[in-house]
């Protein structure tokens, strides 16, 4: 069972979604080590796709066509408060070692980045679940252009969030 689906206060934000993908994986970090390595992972090839974004989402009309990056946030800054941001998100839900989630909205969707964890015989499993919310026709065409690269961002993020704890000398 995910762990999304055992969080009464994550149950809505799966309610009448178009999309949810769920990855997990193991480590040593913290939820505040894992949040912000993974949030700022940011190779050079994914910053060029954010560039190419842009030429998408003007086309598109949409509200925000530039993904503002700004510094990564390091895990001392990342935030559990609703309404306060983290990267490009704002935060909806929080609560310390247990879960957070971040929203970004716009004209055509409104994506979620939910990230959990539990205990896992020493260590911790987290999942950071996707959930997309499409607002109007332009939702389902944008994600239809951007799925291929999101599992691979997703991916990508994922692991770098898990290797953070693991750089460090003992």
């Amino acid at each position: 069972m995910r762990q999304i689906d055992t969080i009464p206060e994550l149950a809505g934000l799966l309610t009448d979604a178009d999309h949810v993908d769920v990855r997990g994986i193991e480590s040593e970090a913290s939820l505040r080590e894992f949040v912000a390595a993974a949030l700022g992972w940011r190779p050079a090839w994914l910053r060029a796709l954010f560039r190419a974004r842009a030429v998408l989402a003007r086309a598109l009309r949409l509200r925000d066509p530039d993904v503002p990056l700004g510094t990564p946030p390091g895990p001392a800054e990342i935030s559990f408060t609703p309404g306060d941001p983290a990267a490009f998100f704002t935060v909806t839900h929080g609560a310390e070692d247990r879960y957070l989630a971040l929203a970004a909205t716009d004209t055509h969707l409104t994506g979620r980045l939910i990230f959990t964890t539990a205990p896992a015989g020493g260590r911790s499993r987290y999942e950071l679940a996707t959930v997309v919310k499409y607002h109007r026709w332009t939702g389902p065409l944008y994600f239809t252009v951007i799925r291929p690269f999101h599992h691979l961002i997703v991916a990508g993020m994922t692991r770098a969030g898990a290797r953070t704890r693991e750089k460090r000398p003992s």
